[in-house]
């Protein structure tokens, strides 16, 4: 009984992330009234629901949309994810920028890939520890010296704050995507802000 159980947890796991992921296009179509940053932590949010394990193996993928199976993710993973289910590729977006070494499999899922994409084709912002810099939706990179799993990150500001009136961010650090107070936990080294001309000003 106690298998069954978890086998019917997982397939509906993974029905919720596909129907996200999916169906996540009509997102950024949807209340013109909604920012696009808060859209896209909506996105992020939604992946806390989803045990991943964390799994950084490189791995041949689909291209365009490609993406490892939906019970594995790194950091990258949970920034792709969540503009993918805005119906935005950063899979190709990265291949069209030159940002990477042109290898379609993992190149978007670097973090110094990423972070060269977004101070490109993004506004790059302050990394100083002013709360009032980061607003919901921002992507922000990370120098991990000690990292367990990796010596970069990345994460996406949240639209809720800690007690202290610090933005939480939504990422990835090994143990499953989480919204924490984790902001100013270790040395930024990128803040951006990107949203393709479709889906907003990226420089606003």
């Amino acid at each position: 009984m106690t298998h069954v159980i978890r086998i019917a947890k997982g397939f509906l796991a993974h029905l919720l992330l596909a129907s996200f992921l999916i169906g996540g296009s009509d997102a950024a179509s949807g209340d013109s009234k909604s920012d696009f940053g808060e859209r896209l932590v909506a996105a992020a949010r939604k992946q806390t629901w989803i045990p991943v394990i964390y799994n950084p193996a490189y791995r041949k993928i689909d291209y365009p949309m490609g993406d490892v199976p939906w019970y594995f993710g790194v950091c990258t993973d949970v920034v792709v994810r969540a503009y993918r289910s805005l119906g935005i590729d950063l899979q190709v977006l990265v291949q069209k920028a030159g940002a990477g070494t042109g290898d379609t499999n993992i190149d978007h899922r670097r973090v110094p890939v990423l972070r060269t994409f977004f101070s490109r084709k993004g506004r790059s912002l302050g990394v100083g520890k002013d709360a009032a810099l980061y607003a919901p939706g921002d992507i922000v990179t990370y120098y991990v010296p000690d990292g367990h799993f990796s010596k970069t990150h990345i994460a996406i500001v949240s639209d809720r704050k800690s007690s202290s009136g610090v933005p939480l961010v939504l990422h990835n650090r090994g143990w499953g995507v989480a919204e924490e107070d984790w902001l100013f936990a270790a040395q930024i080294t990128g803040h951006f802000r990107f949203a393709p001309p479709s889906q907003g000003d990226a420089g606003s």
